[in-house]
């Protein structure tokens, strides 16, 4: 009867020794899991030379600190014309600028419209080397609509860009140029709209 007593009691004390170490090695392994995490993204990176994508706070936090600049950097040329149907002056403000790939960078470019009335003007952009074409990115642009300048208007138009860190190692130098259209429809428009006293012409961006 004793010895049944006594039995009763510790197996309770036997199982609390006994899940004591199995805590312990889960507690273990679920350490050792995250540790893998940097563990392998050093191998990748420093031994295979694989890129891992970051999330968005590791950007925030490389930016903080220096590691996600780029030490390279781009020189950027700006060049501009105006169709000969287009009495329009117009010309960027900077030449050149140098830039890091990665970075966002705002230039401007003048136009004035010399003519004694309104005129719709449209640009098209483009990028040299052609190759080089995919990695100059803009996030804001004056040729993503047609502009209206009346006559005798000047405005500055801004260009907000960034360079993609993928750009090929042996690209040193680009070039972006803009070129300016009449826009024969949008003007036609502008001027029946205004002779017709009606105040549905079609404005620029902001």
């Amino acid at each position: 009867m004793n010895d049944a007593g006594q039995q009763v009691v510790q197996t309770p004390r036997s199982r609390g020794f006994g899940m004591g170490p199995m805590i312990a090695i889960a507690i273990a392994a679920f350490g050792f899991s995250f540790a893998l995490v940097p563990l392998y993204r050093i191998a990748c990176e420093k031994v295979f030379g694989i890129r891992l994508e970051r999330a968005p706070g590791d950007d925030r936090a490389a930016a903080a600190d220096g590691r996600g600049r780029s030490d390279r950097l781009i020189t950027i040329t700006f060049d501009a014309g105006v169709n000969s149907k287009l009495p329009w002056q117009f010309a960027p403000n900077q030449r050149t600028m140098q830039v890091r790939p990665g970075e966002l960078y705002e230039t401007t470019y003048h136009a004035r419209n010399n003519s004694d009335r309104a005129i719709v003007g449209s640009a098209t952009p483009s990028v040299a080397p052609a190759r080089g074409s995919k990695y100059f990115v803009k996030t804001e642009c004056f040729c993503f609509t047609a502009q209206t300048l009346a006559a005798g208007e000047s405005r500055e138009m801004p260009v907000r860009f960034l360079i993609d860190r993928d750009l090929p190692d042996d690209v040193n130098s680009l070039t972006l140029s803009y070129t300016f259209f009449k826009n024969d429809l949008l003007t036609a428009r502008l001027s029946e709209a205004k002779s017709g006293g009606s105040s549905d012409a079609p404005r620029s961006a902001p």
